[in-house]
Formats: structure tokens, sequence, C-alpha cells
């Protein structure tokens, strides 16, 4: 088969134009994650807590939620790779220096909701990063009246990597924040020596509820991450009459 090249689509990387970020820090926690600092170069990028960006490397561009708060400067991304996807493999090969293009303006409505108290936050593995952000940002600016209850699911406990700040905050501000961390494979040689929780966060959510003593008035559940833990969580609380929200990741 044979292409004429005078009728063939010609392809153009629409992020040519667009601003650049830079690679400011890079720290490798696993093989397959990493956590990334990028400083937008020439522009201020605003974002609320929860919203995320899009980057691109080669044309090709996937959207990021952003884990740093508004008021820190280098915008901080925890990213996972997937050996078989188109961008990320690209982003591993980077070095600080480097650059990636940058969509100038931040995306999404899975912010903190003021209107209730109670926040039970549902994430796992690069699904705490929004979490990880609206907690950064609330105690910066010093604000009550709220309490977040983070509940972060993984297969390995190493891929737990914010769980040192989290649990530190959880210390710090016993008030605030409660932090339960929770392995899905207590059995794998990869977690010998884990004590904490165990079990997928679908099947543990409904018993964390009940500890936790939270007021369905004034109370809503984020999730975010695998779209199976989240539909599964979904199913199960709201058909207890919980309120919901959402941020879903998918695959490359």
């Amino acid at each position: 088969m044979t292409t004429n090249l005078r009728t063939a689509p010609v392809l153009r990387d629409r992020t040519v134009n667009l601003p650049r970020a830079k690679l400011v820090e890079r720290v490798d926690y696993t093989d397959d994650l990493m956590v990334i600092k990028m400083e937008p170069q020439g522009f201020d990028f605003n974002f609320k807590p929860g919203q995320y960006c899009t980057l691109g490397l080669d044309g090709i561009e996937r959207a990021y939620s952003i884990a740093s708060a508004p008021h820190e400067s280098a915008l901080e991304i925890f990213v996972e790779l997937v050996p078989d996807g188109e961008l990320t493999p690209r982003m591993w090969r980077m070095d600080v220096g480097d650059t990636m293009s940058i969509r100038p303006r931040p995306k999404g409505i899975f912010l903190m909701d003021a209107s209730v108290s109670q926040h039970l936050m549902l994430g796992t593995v690069t699904g705490v990063a929004p979490f990880v952000s609206m907690v950064r940002d609330y105690l910066h600016h010093g604000r009550s009246g709220h309490r977040f209850y983070v509940l972060e699911g993984a297969s390995y406990h190493d891929e737990f990597v914010y769980d040192a700040e989290l649990a530190d905050l959880a210390a710090s501000y016993p008030d605030t924040v409660t932090f339960v961390p929770a392995i899905s494979r207590p059995a794998d040689a990869r977690n010998v020596g884990w004590e904490g929780a165990t079990g997928r966060l679908n099947n543990i959510v409904a018993e964390y509820l009940d500890k936790f003593g939270l007021d369905k008035s004034d109370a809503l559940i984020y999730a975010c991450g695998h779209p199976g833990m989240i539909e599964t969580s979904r199913e199960i609380v709201t058909a207890e009459g919980w309120k919901w929200t959402e941020e879903r990741f998918w695959k490359e």
C-alpha cells in the first residue's frame, strides 16, 4: 500500500507556541514513581488547590494534578510511569534544566468545598496529589473550622510518597488532619514489616466512615485516582446518602 504524499494529512505540533516550564527538581521514589518540580518561564501560573496543569513534550500533552499549593514557587507534580505510554517515558528521560510545554491556564473544578466542615479524601498513589495541595494551602493560610481525613491506598508501602509529610501534619495539627495509608497486598514480600491498615479503599471506606464518625449533612467525600476504586467506592457511599465528588486518572 502506498500513500499519496500530496494528500496525506500534515500533523502539526499544537504545543510549539506554548509557554515553557523548566524542570528544577526531580526525585525518583521507585522505578515508576517520581515527583518533579516545574517552574513556568516568563509568566505566573495561578491556580486553585485541586486543579491540574497540562504539560507536554514533542507535541504530546497530558493533564497532571498539582500537589504544590498556590503560594509555592514551583509546580509540584507526582508522576507515574506508563511504560507503553506516549508521554511519561519521555518525561523519564528528562534532566534538571529541561523544559516542557505548559498550557497557560489551569483547569478543573475538583476543589475544596468550604460549605461543609468534614472532608474525607480517597486517593490511590498519584491520586493523593490534589489533596496534598488542598491541605498545604489550608494550613498555610491558618484557616480553621474544617477537618481533613486523607485515606490513601496503594499496592505497596513505598508508593506512599507523601506519607511522611501527611503523617507529620496529622501529628502537628491533630484537630485538622487525619492520615491513614492502607496497602492492598499485605502478604507481598515488598510489604514485609508493614503494620498499618490493609485493604483496598473501596473495601474499607465504609469502615472508616464509621470510625471517623462523620456527619452526612456536613461532610463531602472526594475521590481521585484509579477509575475502578472511584466507581466502586462511589456506589458504596452514595447508596448510603453521602455527598460525593471525584477526579479520575486515565492511563495513557
